[in-house]
């Protein structure tokens, strides 16, 4: 069955919210029998309001839990990617940025002072959503839209 690819990029920021990014407080599940998508939350955060789960979400014969953005390389590869075509000449500034604790903070504090925010924002969803496609692909997620 297919899935509509908004839902699946709604999983996927889903399952990547917050800070630590890959902690397992978010986590989405796309069923492969079904195309249904199931959200599960830390109960700290959420009390009850989780999907109601099967059973057996965590048979991978069945469900496909959405990645981490940065298995897909779209952290640290994807803004160095960025800088080297858009701001060159901060280059080595974003490389060591991201060599620290609190990169991205400072990353966007350039990409203001550069006037670069809504490039940056653009050049992040297509990379995104070719990156989350291609991934569909090589799980057999079949999707439309």
């Amino acid at each position: 069955m297919p899935v509509k690819f908004n839902g699946i990029l709604t999983a996927l920021e889903f399952a990547n919210t917050g800070t630590g990014g890959g902690t397992g407080d978010f986590r989405a599940f796309v069923c492969k029998q079904t195309a249904e998508i199931y959200y599960q939350t830390n109960p700290l955060y959420s009390g009850e309001l989780d999907d109601e789960l099967p059973d057996d979400i965590e048979s991978e014969d069945k469900y496909i839990p959405l990645p981490d953005k940065r298995d897909l390389d779209l952290g640290k590869p994807l803004v160095l990617a960025f800088a080297r075509e858009f701001l060159p000449d901060d280059f080595d500034d974003v490389r060591y940025f991201f060599s620290k604790r609190r990169a991205y903070l400072k990353f966007k504090a350039l990409l203001a002072r550069r006037r670069a925010i809504e490039r940056w924002h653009a050049f992040e969803k297509e990379a995104t959503e070719q990156a989350l496609r291609k991934w569909c692909a090589l799980h057999s997620i079949e999707i439309i839209g």
